[in-house]
């Protein structure tokens, strides 16, 4: 699942239910606070975002829901799967995009996670839920550009 880009990262997992699910408007680079356990796991990109989102307090941003499966050698100072996670913004970055969050519909969501000079950095974007009708529209599109690419390449 790991890939290995040009520019020095390496992809570790994506969330593809949130750009099913969300219209993804504006994406960050964030820093995450892990244990040692959790970086080792990642290496093995054990990772699930299933129901993961992003919450901001006082404290900061929160990574919510993302579940980082224990590793397998790490001794009783393994790490809880599903626990809360500090993101690693600057306070006018938080500040912005808790503002835009109260505007309504709009939610943070994690698309991805990588490595990046040796450091686990989150995308997460800022995202419009899609109604069921603009998900099967999306589909709809996506199957109509299908039969064209294929029409197309038979004629050539």
């Amino acid at each position: 699942m790991s890939q290995k880009s040009t520019s020095g990262t390496k992809l570790i997992a994506t969330n593809k239910n949130a750009r099913r699910y969300y219209e993804i408007l504006d994406t960050v680079e964030a820093g995450i606070a892990l244990m040692g356990s959790e970086v080792k796991s990642l290496r093995e990109s054990k990772v699930s975002f299933k129901d993961g989102y992003v919450r901001i307090d006082a404290n900061g941003a929160w990574l919510v829901g993302v579940h980082i499966a224990p590793y397998e050698f790490a001794t009783h100072f393994g790490h809880e799967p599903e626990r809360p996670r500090q993101l690693l913004l600057h306070r006018r970055e938080i500040d912005s995009l808790a503002a835009k969050v109260e505007q309504k519909g709009l939610s943070l969501v994690p698309t991805k996670m990588y490595f990046k000079r040796g450091k686990v950095k989150v995308e997460i974007a800022l995202g419009k839920g899609k109604k069921t009708f603009d998900r099967r529209d999306d589909i709809k599109q996506r199957d109509i550009a299908r039969d064209t690419a294929r029409e197309l390449t038979r004629y050539k």
